[in-house]
């Protein structure tokens, strides 16, 4: 264990019927940090002793993944589920609001929850995830939807697990070292601790139910409004999942809205350029 780690609690609290697993640090206002696919808690573990400074920091294992419990169901994994989770959480480690930061498919749920409950969300920080609504105006466009086209195989049954696992869960080690720009600031023992968390019972087709429902979920079938809650986007701009351009315009549907690009990095920002991504956290928590 390392001396960052020396301090970091994990926990589980049971909310909306399901058991998460959460690894905590600090005292103070809560922030809570939502990972993305195919990762878990340890995404945040450059951020979670930064912030720790000076907030109880809460970097949750989404449903279905590493820790967390699996339900069987693929009903399970629809975005009303998802904001309830969150929604418990806050409320059961007695908060009534939240800063929140996601990245990915945290970013996305974010987005959502931050929609559903703004009372609850002090600040809204989404990393590499753009604005639902920019989300499914690109699915219209041929380049989004080449560079998205992995999301239509994981609506195959089976097939999406079998290619996953296959040569040691490769094409996980695939997708961060051939996404990052940075690959020094991925290791083997970070894409290792992927590995075995997707690798746990049921975990990777709890992970690919997420993709499994998008289709039905409100980001392609919802109307937008304006979002009250003060919000910062940070890109990393050599993202080649989700392309630059879904970031512009977001400002017509955030009042309060700042976004920081990060050159020269990948879809990984908070583990590739992570003492960039968390001065600009800082600057936005403190301006």
């Amino acid at each position: 264990m390392s001396v960052l780690e020396s301090s970091w609690q994990h926990q589980y609290i049971t909310t909306n019927g399901v058991k998460l697993h959460y690894v905590t640090q600090g005292e103070g206002p809560l922030m809570v940090m939502l990972h993305g696919f195919p990762e878990f808690w340890y995404s945040w573990r450059h951020q979670i002793p930064e912030f720790a400074k000076n907030y109880k920091v809460v970097a949750l294992d989404l449903r279905g993944y590493n820790d967390s419990d699996k339900p069987k169901n693929q009903s399970a994994y629809v975005m009303d589920e998802f904001v309830r989770d969150v929604e418990g959480v806050i409320k059961g480690l007695g908060y009534q609001k939240s800063i929140l930061v996601g990245h990915d498919w945290g970013g996305l749920i974010a987005w959502n929850f931050a929609y559903s409950h703004p009372e609850m969300v002090e600040r809204l920080i989404v990393l590499n995830l753009p604005h639902p609504a920019k989300f499914a105006e690109g699915l219209r466009t041929p380049q989004q939807l080449l560079r998205s086209s992995y999301m239509f195989l994981f609506q195959l049954p089976a097939i999406p697990e079998f290619l996953i696992q296959s040569f040691d869960y490769q094409p996980l080690e695939t997708a961060f070292k051939g996404m990052a720009v940075n690959k020094s600031a991925i290791t083997q023992a970070d894409i290792d601790a992927y590995k075995d968390a997707a690798s746990k019972r049921g975990a990777l087709t709890a992970m690919l139910n997420y993709y499994r429902n998008i289709f039905q979920q409100r980001m392609v079938n919802q109307k937008w409004g304006v979002l009250e809650v003060p919000t910062l986007m940070i890109w990393g701009e050599k993202d080649i999942a989700l392309g630059k351009e879904l970031s512009y315009g977001t400002e017509a549907y955030v009042k309060d809205f700042q976004i920081k690009y990060i050159p020269n990095c990948s879809h990984w920002v908070q583990q590739e350029q992570p003492q960039l991504v968390n001065q600009y956290i800082r600057e936005f928590l403190e301006g």
